[in-house]
């Protein structure tokens, strides 16, 4: 076929409104008044069968002799099989990349693909989920330990060597805790990166067991009926602010974490019935069940009724029940109570606030011989069973009514000396050879 049938510009421009499409040969023509005065280049190819239409620009913005070099680039493309309005898509998209890579580096944000621009986004997706307190704890490791040493590099080049030098820099520290925390953290950008359709794989499986296991440490409690009489009596002797010996004598009999105690409100008691419901919004539960979820109910024996009334008196009028020493409307610190028990000579090791819910949890079962279910759900802990909360929705009320009740005369009774409950002991250890040695003499 003929190439180069335009004769040049001046045909060009003695066209007329109605003029026909002007052929320049190969596929090439131009399509006159396509846009008012504006006359359009157009490139017609077949390519596997299909016949296909390319724009080349519009005339007299690009001329005739670049027209034609368009289009010998396009049958170029063409000779070695590549589609020609493809490669054009290509090379616009690499052109954005490109721009927008410009654009993130003056503004000092990650590169597109890195691990960093992954993480982040992962992160803004999940953090709707979680709550502050906690998905801040996730993005500073990443900041502090993973963006540092290999945030720049592109996620598919990052290998299990580079991820676990960065945890093992960590773990250096003696913060295994923390190393574990962010391989986890680091896996889940990776499955994140992998379900949005990237060609790679998590390297964080496979340096799982090339990490020191951290000693799994559970709050201290006293578990012993003895020397939790001990602890009793030290309370009720304790010297510090009445708010504060209040919450003390609370916390063993309530089975309440501290913060779900220190942070109570009065309008959430009703003392003449001995109720108390904790918001969902305080219990550890996820971000949506603090928002959808129902309030747990606490049933006040009536030791906890006589020392909320004398409370009451004293800080009723501000609306909160333990309220912060000459901080209004503040409630009382986290470590107030731990250190309440270090000033009555109970060390970190031997018992903390927190730990008051083992302590229940222990006895109840083994001395008040209660079922543990019902422990569990005055704990608020997950239903373990088959199908979870989703179907066995129980609340066993009266039976936590009694057990509350239960537990505050035994935990009286226990720091009189007075109790009747039998309490399980092993008898002392001889080892049989000590047996021998006493029979032979």
């Amino acid at each position: 076929m003929a190439v180069e049938q335009i004769k040049g510009d001046r045909t060009i421009r003695a066209l007329q409104p109605g003029a026909g499409r002007l052929n320049d040969g190969g596929g090439l023509y131009l399509v006159p008044f396509a846009w008012g005065d504006t006359h359009a280049w157009r490139l017609d190819y077949t390519l596997e069968g299909k016949r296909r239409t390319l724009s080349l620009g519009t005339y007299p913005k690009v001329g005739l002799e670049e027209a034609r070099k368009k289009a010998r680039e396009a049958w170029s493309s063409l000779a070695q099989g590549v589609d020609p309005m493809l490669q054009r898509q290509a090379l616009k998209r690499d052109r954005k990349v490109q721009q927008e890579g410009a654009r993130r580096a003056r503004a000092g944000e990650p590169a597109l693909g890195s691990f960093e621009e992954i993480a982040r986004r992962w992160f803004e997706v999940k953090k709707q989920q979680w709550m502050e307190s906690y998905s801040s704890k996730i993005i500073r490791r990443l900041e502090l330990h993973a963006f540092p040493r290999f945030g720049h590099l592109p996620i598919g080049e990052l290998t299990p060597k580079i991820v676990l030098e960065a945890c093992r820099a960590v773990e250096r520290n003696d913060t295994l805790e923390t190393a574990h925390r962010l391989r986890e953290h680091c896996g889940r950008v990776f499955r994140f990166a992998i379900a949005e359709g990237m060609d790679l794989r998590d390297p964080c499986q496979d340096i799982r067991d090339a990490l020191r296991q951290p000693v799994v440490k559970h709050h201290a409690a006293i578990v012993k009926p003895e020397p939790l009489a001990t602890l009793l009596r030290a309370i009720d002797g304790y010297s510090g602010t009445f708010v504060v010996k209040s919450a003390l004598r609370l916390a063993p009999m309530l089975m309440l974490r501290p913060g779900e105690l220190r942070q109570a409100l009065w309008d959430e008691f009703d003392l003449d019935n001995g109720l108390f419901y904790v918001p969902s919004a305080r219990l550890k539960r996820t971000k949506r069940e603090k928002a959808d979820g129902q309030s747990h109910f606490v049933p006040l024996p009536k030791q906890a009724v006589t020392i909320l009334e004398a409370l009451y008196k004293h800080t009723g009028h501000t609306g909160v029940v333990f309220p912060a020493e000459g901080r209004p409307g503040r409630f009382l610190s986290e470590n107030t109570l731990n250190a309440a028990l270090r000033a009555l000579g109970f060390d970190a090791d031997t018992a903390t606030a927190h730990g008051f819910r083992a302590t229940a949890r222990t006895l109840i079962v083994e001395v008040l011989e209660i079922p543990e279910s019902v422990v569990e759900m005055q704990l608020d802990h997950a239903v373990k069973d088959a199908n979870g909360r989703a179907y066995n929705r129980t609340e066993l009320i009266l039976s936590r009514v009694q057990m509350m009740q239960a537990w505050a005369d035994y935990l009286d009774d226990l720091k009189s000396g007075s109790s009747r409950h039998r309490h399980p002991t092993l008898p002392e250890f001889r080892p049989v050879t000590q047996r021998a040695v006493t029979a032979e003499g």
